[in-house]
């Protein structure tokens, strides 16, 4: 069940990225007046962008109903992952399993924005227009052009105040422990806003290994490639002081993952152990 609900969030976010870029469809938006305004889609014009939003909210809905309808006879407990904890709703009851389904879809998007802002925050000021750089105009609007100090601290603001916002009706309902003060609440948010990065974990880890695969397999001199080589040496340039070239093998990508992984793992424990002991 939580790989159906993973591959149905991949479904989702895919939904929303259509419904985001069709507004910018340069087919959708052309003249007469200009070569490209002669060309018409093939498909019909009734197709709407509302229809992508439509097909969105079924999902999550009908989704919720599956979960309730078959969660209890496999026993399975619906678990939202938010990085320093872990919050669970029971399948036996509807209201809670559309619940579940709307927040891990939010998580899911959350997810996509987070990587999305962690390629801005990587890409030379001075880059070029390109497919990549439209696409996060696309998505980040002008968050794209604020600066690294910025976007690196949006995600703390962000996130710990959705979990503010959230942690009333969840502790409401009992879905998670009820803050002993609005100190409390206010630190607990602080500590999930950190745990908001390790998501630039399965990213990084990502790039490196594209990254390895394309030094060793030639695919083609493709955009997508270019991206992802000019993406991991950014990343790797804290270790280029370091020997890890041996002959033609290059061991940068394999030891970037395994400090980045490291790295996460140990913040993951330590916000997990510091959610906890929070002072009341």
């Amino acid at each position: 069940m939580a790989l159906i609900d993973f591959i149905l969030n991949v479904a989702g976010v895919l939904l929303w990225f259509n419904w985001r870029a069709a507004r910018f469809d340069p087919l959708a938006r052309t003249r007469p007046a200009t070569l490209t305004g002669t060309l018409r889609r093939a498909e019909p014009s009734r197709s709407q962008r509302w229809h992508l939003l439509a097909a969105l909210a079924g999902l999550v809905l009908l989704r919720g109903l599956v979960y309730w309808q078959f969660g209890p006879a496999v026993k399975w407990t619906c678990t939202l992952e938010l990085g320093a904890i872990s919050v669970s709703f029971r399948s036996d009851f509807l209201w809670r399993t559309l619940l579940f389904s709307a927040l891990s879809f939010i998580v899911a998007l959350t997810f996509f924005f987070l990587w999305l802002l962690f390629l801005s925050l990587i890409q030379p000021a001075t880059a070029e227009m390109d497919s990549l750089r439209s696409l996060l105009r696309v998505h980040l609007g002008r968050v794209d052009r604020w600066s690294r100090a910025a976007k690196a601290l949006l995600p703390l603001v962000v996130v710990a105040t959705l979990w503010w916002l959230l942690s009333w009706p969840l502790a409401h309902w009992a879905i998670v422990p009820r803050p002993v003060s609005e100190l409390q609440r206010m630190e607990q948010s602080l500590v999930i806003g950190l745990g908001s990065y390790l998501a630039w974990k399965y990213l990084i880890v990502g790039l490196l290994t594209l990254y390895l695969v394309n030094s060793y397999v030639y695919f083609g001199n493709h955009t997508f490639w270019n991206h992802v080589n000019a993406s991991a040496r950014q990343l790797l340039r804290p270790l280029q002081a370091l020997p890890l070239r041996v002959g033609k093998v290059d061991f940068a990508p394999v030891l970037g993952s395994v400090v980045v992984l490291l790295l996460a793992r140990l913040l993951e424990v330590g916000l997990t152990a510091l959610y906890f002991k929070l002072p009341a």
